[in-house]
């Protein structure tokens, strides 16, 4: 059994992904990050960070006690080499896999997410700042549409590349990016949006997804963090 700390973010939908896909028990923990949950100290004693997604996997196998894991990319590799599923085990292979990983891991998603936050949450409209993170997301959606001309899958085959980068995606109407400029891309869209457990991942995340619109409270838990608040907390 894995229990999953999570909250309906890209981060968080790409481990359900995951977990769906390999048909993996696990257990879902809320981590509501618009009340502070992550700043509580049971759930900081294995997610130093205070971010979510992490995991407790209580069944890693070879006869040892549960073992945490946190950062969604980490928990990505972790779960792919505990299965032997989606992440190849030729050099070749799993080079590639891992260079798209990082690529959302540094590039898709902090700058995805720095869109999010000067499109949606800012207090004022600042719109160098809105211009530079857009047409960052533009330029990384374009990379992606090149990826993908000629084949189905980020990485060949269908892998946690693919897994880590959909639910950055998903949004891409609040990042202010037509999928239809990215032919290659929207195509690949589809038919991540039609896998099964991609459907059923996003599923178990929509009781919370109704509830996760950020307050004005929220949003000094979530952009007012400096290492004395997080140290106070």
């Amino acid at each position: 059994m894995i229990d999953l700390y999570y909250w309906p973010t890209p981060n968080g939908h790409k481990i359900t992904i995951f977990l769906e896909e390999a048909g993996l028990d696990y257990q879902i923990h809320p981590v509501d990050i618009s009340a502070g949950d992550q700043f509580k100290p049971e759930f900081l004693a294995f997610s130093p960070n205070n971010r979510m997604p992490a995991i407790i996997d209580h069944d890693p196998g070879e006869g040892r006690g549960p073992i945490t894991v946190f950062e969604s990319g980490a928990i990505l590799i972790y779960l792919a080499e505990k299965t032997g599923r989606f992440m190849p085990t030729d050099l070749l292979g799993r080079k590639t896999v891992l260079e798209w990983l990082m690529w959302q891991m540094g590039g898709l998603g902090p700058m995805a997410g720095q869109n999010h936050h000067f499109v949606q949450y800012a207090p004022e409209q600042i719109p160098y700042a809105i211009d530079r993170y857009v047409n960052e997301t533009n330029r990384l959606y374009g990379i992606l549409d090149n990826r993908l001309s000629g084949r189905d899958w980020v990485a060949d085959d269908y892998s946690i590349a693919d897994m880590a980068i959909y639910p950055w995606i998903v949004p891409h109407e609040r990042q202010r990016q037509t999928l239809s400029d990215f032919p290659n891309l929207e195509r690949w869209f589809h038919s991540m949006q039609a896998r099964p457990a991609v459907v059923t991942a996003y599923e178990k995340g929509a009781p919370w997804s109704k509830r996760s619109a950020v307050t004005d409270e929220g949003k000094k838990l979530l952009f007012g963090q400096t290492a004395a608040v997080n140290k106070k907390a």
